[in-house]
């Protein structure tokens, strides 16, 4: 993997945590509001799941396991 991939994945991989971070406050914030739309939870939890999904991926590519 070249020098110019590697930085882009990396550049993905804090822009998914940085969402999935937003997301879980989101989330938080809702739930505690008590009155939140519960189909609206779900959707952010689905797409926080996705996201997490990503993130894993990204980080196996970024630092895959070596077997010595």
């Amino acid at each position: 993997m070249s020098k110019e991939q590697e930085a882009k994945l990396g550049l993905e991989l804090a822009s998914k945590r940085q969402e999935h971070a937003d997301l879980d406050a989101a989330i938080h914030t809702l739930v505690s509001a008590g009155n939140a739309d519960q189909m609206l939870i779900q959707r952010l939890k689905k797409r926080k799941l996705a996201l997490k999904d990503r993130i894993v991926e990204l980080e196996q590519i970024l630092l895959p396991d070596i077997i010595a």
